[in-house]
């Protein structure tokens, strides 16, 4: 997200590893080791991943002058990461595609296409919400029986379930994250004698420790209202536990429920301390996720603020800063609210909004590991993929929290914000990204948040 990332599933099981797992590797330094099983390599392909050439496991017709129109949110860095994995199916295929960037509002823009009659052929959404809507409006094309091969041999079906919709399958999900990481700068860490915290009043304590030592303890990007849903989900998750998480996710409990009271105080025991937070709540408010990042690690223990709390994607902007994962940057799991500390996760899934051969042959394509291994190797990317062979993944860290993730099977939770309808989850400057903005500013607030919360909610839900 916006990163143009924002997405988000808590999770237990073998997904708690990443809990224990990834943060063992707060220590460690870049590179070295391998993965899972190795795939198929064909010396014509390619170079990616740091096991050589990239797989060849899939068959993809040829599409020698068909034109293909594919549009995501990612800009910047992971656009351009993105665009190797569509450089590598022209290449294959003889396709000619071109990257439209939709912008963060992707449901307002597809609609905008929709309307005037000339939809990409294919789009990388992030919100499941977003899905079910295009598909009850018809606006999606169900995957064909090679997208589903590809499917079933690759993914765990809840990631199937997730991409589907009136018992239909329409969606590949080719990118997970995991949001539930907070990133610091060890070198401020060092200097100012603080430790990676594990419960939220140790993490409170960690930041107030900091602060005295004069740099602002935390990065928030505020001007992103999807990064704020995920401080919200985080905390919620772990303090209230994953069957109110359900309800207030289908909204079959209010948010003027106790529960999200408690959850908003405990977030305003952060937000509530403007010397906390990088440039204070105004700061905050105006600071965008990419900066977010980098105003954490640019300048090393002379950067603007020592942690910064969001998902394995931020790995890009702290690569852009000239940090170095595992010794510059390590990361440390959200702390626990409540009994367990929470892992939220997400992702992005490919629907196709056109019928023909040349969509449906690049969802196959993103539904293999051999796409997979070519933003692996990039960096910032965490797929579901369980045939991706690890060593595609540039780092222990990432390794480790993609094999959390695949491991997890089907025992996953989705962000809560990307499976609410798109008006009340999804949208800058309205419904939930627009009330905890506004909780940022004020967040003395909360009965005011937890009243709009619920107004937006419910309107948006009835609809």
């Amino acid at each position: 997200m916006r990163t143009s990332l924002r997405t988000a599933r808590g999770a237990r099981g073998a997904l708690a590893l990443v809990a224990a797992g990834s943060l063992a590797l707060t220590a460690a330094a870049c590179g070295g080791g391998g993965g899972g099983g190795k795939a198929d390599d064909k010396p014509s392909a390619s170079r990616s991943g740091s096991s050589g050439a990239i797989p060849q496991t899939v068959q993809l017709p040829k599409l020698n002058g068909q034109k293909l129109k594919v549009t995501a949110v990612w800009t910047g860095d992971e656009q351009k990461n993105f665009t190797k994995v569509l450089d590598e199916f022209s290449r294959r295929t003889g396709a000619e595609v071109a990257f439209v960037p939709s912008g963060d509002d992707m449901a307002s823009f597809i609609g905008s296409k929709v309307a005037g009659g000339d939809p990409p052929d294919v789009a990388m959404l992030q919100q499941p919400g977003v899905l079910n809507e295009f598909a009850q409006k018809g606006w999606l094309k169900p995957l064909s029986g090679e997208v589903t091969a590809q499917l079933n041999k690759n993914f765990a079906k809840g990631w199937q379930d997730l991409g589907s919709h009136g018992g239909k399958q329409y969606g590949v999900y080719f990118k997970a994250t995991n949001k539930s990481l907070v990133w610091y700068n060890t070198k401020i860490f060092d200097a100012a004698g603080a430790k990676e915290p594990r419960t939220w009043p140790d993490f409170l304590r960690t930041a107030q420790v900091i602060a005295d030592f004069g740099v602002s303890p935390v990065s928030v990007a505020g001007a992103d209202g999807w990064t704020l849903t995920d401080w919200f989900e985080n905390i919620y998750l772990s303090q209230a536990g994953k069957e109110k998480y359900d309800q207030l996710t289908k909204h079959a409990l209010k948010w003027t429920d106790p529960s999200v009271k408690d959850a908003l105080t405990t977030l305003g025991q952060l937000f509530g301390k403007k010397e906390l937070l990088a440039g204070g709540n105004s700061g905050a408010i105006n600071t965008q996720f990419p900066d977010s990042v980098t105003q954490t690690f640019i300048g090393g223990d002379k950067a603007k603020a020592a942690m910064v709390f969001e998902g394995d994607f931020a790995a890009v902007n702290i690569a852009g800063a000239k940090a170095q994962l595992g010794k510059d940057a390590k990361v440390f799991p959200f702390p626990a609210v409540g009994p367990q500390a929470p892992v939220v996760t997400g992702g992005d899934v490919g629907v196709a909004l056109k019928d023909g051969q040349a969509a449906q042959a690049l969802l196959t394509f993103l539904a293999s590991p051999d796409a997979a291994a070519i933003l692996a190797h990039q960096g910032g990317f965490l797929s579901a993929n369980k045939n991706l062979d690890l060593a595609a993944y540039p780092d222990d860290v990432l390794r480790t929290i993609a094999k959390s993730l695949v491991a997890a099977g089907d025992d996953f939770r989705f962000d809560m914000s990307d499976q609410a309808p798109a008006s009340f989850g999804a949208k800058p400057g309205q419904g939930e990204w627009k009330d905890l903005q506004d909780f940022l500013k004020n967040p003395g607030d909360v009965a005011g948040t937890q009243a709009r919360l619920e107004s937006d909610a419910a309107k948006a839900f009835k609809n």
